[in-house]
């Protein structure tokens, strides 16, 4: 494989973890990446069940865990900030074994600095065009020299430009809400602790780790398909805005706050299903093929799993066929598991709100309150284990 060149766009979490995989196998691999550095904000993510194994097979998994955030509570508050119930951050993920919670931007740069020696890395491009041939992909950028590469994969997110290329405009499945996250001083007043924070149609949750890192607030509301421009974030500020203006506990003082936050993040709570994520020489990977969306809290898991996967099959006779018969079923229960999630994330009204806190209030006094837990998280743990690699 000396004289096969891939590349693939995005530096986020699949792109690095493939060309992790690629590298060992001979391949010459680029990442090209639009923003200017690695991305290393963002809020934090889950490693569960198979991703957990690929991480080990990666010789990263002592280093993920070294940062993992290392959460001790998750509290629900009122209005008026007053506790409703307390209770341990272990017990209510539902962790097993080696699954871990790490930010993102620590978990990109970790697989960045393991691929950084043997993988080119171009910062601040993009892929412009792709002609895909019998013989090869020629690329043009928005700033460097055409080139020609024996494959490309798209790694490049929900609104992955790679796959309108090849694949056309392919329809997001919007699941009814809309989620923003962002950085805020760290003036909490708490230490590994997750607040969350309920109203009608929304959530709030805000957590930090050491105080001398920035704390992060994520609001999600609930909200039939929304017509903005994506690249206009005063415009997506406005909504967050219209939407938890006045709704009690912090919620003003955090909109104060994300007018100035230098990682302001808003998207839709959306799914991407495809019959195919492959294209002649042309590959999706993570996001790109199949976005559970941050319901889930799977998409890290199902990039990492799928780097493995194709990181095998790429170049070998019905590669991109072996790669999605292996990952179908798995990506497709993570997708019915987003689904599920999203409606228990956005509660619909004052009773399932007030059904919820006494649950979480009186579940301390449960005298199996782990398996209550287990039951109610199990869906979680079939579609994490739902691949063997």
């Amino acid at each position: 494989m000396t004289n096969s060149r891939v590349l693939i766009s995005g530096a986020g979490i699949g792109g690095p973890a493939l060309a992790f995989w690629l590298v060992k196998r001979g391949f010459e691999v680029t990442v090209v990446e639009r923003a200017a550095e690695l991305r290393e904000a963002g809020y934090k993510v889950d490693v569960r069940g198979a991703a957990t194994e690929a991480l080990r097979r990666m010789g990263l998994l002592a280093g993920a865990q070294a940062a993992d955030t290392g959460m001790e509570q998750i509290t629900y508050v009122k209005r008026n900030g007053d506790p409703i119930a307390k209770l341990p951050a272990d017990l209510l993920m539902g962790r097993r074994g080696d699954d871990l919670e790490i930010m993102r931007g620590d978990l990109t740069r970790l697989l960045h600095d393991a691929t950084a020696a043997d993988v080119e890395y171009v910062f601040g491009d993009a892929i412009a065009t792709l002609a895909d041939g019998p013989d090869g992909v020629d690329v043009t950028f928005e700033k460097g020299a055409p080139r020609r590469f024996d494959f490309v994969v798209g790694a490049d997110g929900l609104h992955s430009a790679t796959r309108r290329m090849v694949l056309g405009e392919t329809p997001l499945h919007h699941l009814g809400a809309y989620i923003s996250i962002f950085s805020v001083p760290n003036d909490l007043g708490v230490v590994r602790e997750e607040v969350m924070y309920s109203r009608p149609g929304r959530l709030l949750f805000a957590y930090a780790m050491e105080p001398g890192r920035p704390a992060r607030v994520g609001m999600v509301f609930a909200s039939p398909e929304l017509s903005y421009d994506r690249r206009d974030a005063a415009a997506q500020r406005q909504l967050v805005r219209e939407a938890f203006a006045g709704q009690g506990w912090r919620c003003d003082e955090f909109l104060t706050a994300m007018d100035s936050a230098p990682d302001f993040y808003f998207d839709s709570m959306s799914q991407v299903e495809l019959p195919s994520w492959s294209s002649g020489r042309v590959a999706l990977l993570g996001d790109a093929a199949h976005c559970p969306s941050p319901a889930s809290g799977q998409g890290t898991s199902l990039a990492l799993v799928g780097a493995y996967v194709l990181g095998q099959h790429l170049g070998e006779p019905g590669g991109f066929a072996a790669y999605e018969s292996a990952m179908r079923t798995y990506v497709e229960k993570n997708l019915a598991f987003g689904r599920k999630m999203v409606k228990d994330m956005v509660p619909g009204g004052r009773l399932t709100i007030a059904f919820r806190n006494y649950g979480m209030r009186t579940l301390k006094f449960h005298p199996q309150k782990e398996k209550v837990i287990d039951k109610v998280l199990a869906p979680m743990h079939e579609a994490a284990n739902a691949i063997t690699i």
